[in-house]
């Protein structure tokens, strides 16, 4: 039960930040993530000697961290947006399904397969159905948004399969992870002014959904049915669009409630599954 309340809290963190995105839109992607994981760490840094960890785990958590928003930006940059995101929220059916492949003792039961596949039905018809879409067709950066979803799958599991680590490795993570995004960011993005009110929404961006979310995440995965919390996950698109809605003052639409009809019964089906 712990860990169902860790992962909701992590879901609650990341449904904000697709709204605190849009709002700091002006800022370069990778100069805004390099800050707010930056910024993310500090409050492990009073646990700096718990950042000791094998190379292969720090190298597993780069790759978590640092690595899925590098793909996942070139993906929002070369394919249309909304399908691109579609694509990257394969991630919780793909933690479902490879948790069996990836960790001994598991199994892929019926109920955790038709509990994701609906969850991911829902995030599709959240996603689609909340804006515009910019049309079908095949773009390349369909590629690279497949693999952030494979990239955050895989370290979310793996971490369980790496020598035991305290959760405060984490802010290990983020300060590594911030500084590749900064180096990026110095390389690739033209330089830019911030404002005061950028840099407190920066700071609660930071904070929460690139701080404080991985830390919760880390603990419910460590407590917790992997399978059971990628199915949970599938709340985060639905409670992204549900703020963004209120935030933005647009009307709620039939595709919301459909969408929330499968998650919820999607998360329902997942929590009451068998766990082996």
């Amino acid at each position: 039960m712990h860990a169902n309340v860790y992962a909701l809290g992590a879901i609650a963190l990341w449904a904000t930040l697709a709204t605190l995105g849009v709002t700091l839109q002006h800022v370069p992607p990778f100069l805004l993530t390099g800050l707010a994981l930056l910024i993310g760490s500090v409050p492990s840094w009073p646990l700096l000697r718990q950042w000791r960890v094998p190379a292969a785990t720090l190298a597993l958590g780069i790759g978590g961290l640092f690595g899925y928003h590098l793909l996942l930006f070139i993906a929002l940059r070369h394919a249309p947006p909304v399908e691109a995101n579609l694509v990257n929220y394969l991630w919780p059916l793909l933690i479902v399904v490879l948790a069996p492949v990836l960790l001994p003792g598991m199994r892929l039961r019926a109920a955790h397969a038709i509990a994701a596949l609906a969850g991911f039905g829902g995030a599709a018809i959240a996603i689609l159905g909340s804006g515009p879409s910019a049309g079908g067709g095949w773009h390349w950066g369909y590629l690279p948004a497949l693999a952030s979803a494979f990239i955050w799958a895989g370290y979310s599991l793996l971490t369980r399969r790496v020598p035991a680590f305290p959760t405060a490795a984490i802010g290990l993570f983020g300060v590594v992870s911030g500084l590749l995004s900064l180096l990026c960011h110095w390389a690739l993005e033209p330089s830019v002014s911030l404002q005061s009110g950028d840099w407190a929404l920066i700071v609660a961006m930071g904070l929460g959904p690139l701080g404080a979310a991985f830390f919760l995440w880390d603990r419910a995965l460590k407590l917790g049915d992997p399978r059971q919390i990628g199915i949970m996950s599938y709340l985060t698109p639905l409670a992204s669009t549900l703020l963004l809605m209120v935030v933005s003052g647009r009307s709620f639409s039939w595709s919301i409630v459909v969408a929330a009809v499968f998650i919820v019964g999607a998360a329902l089906i997942g929590v009451r599954a068998p766990a082996r």
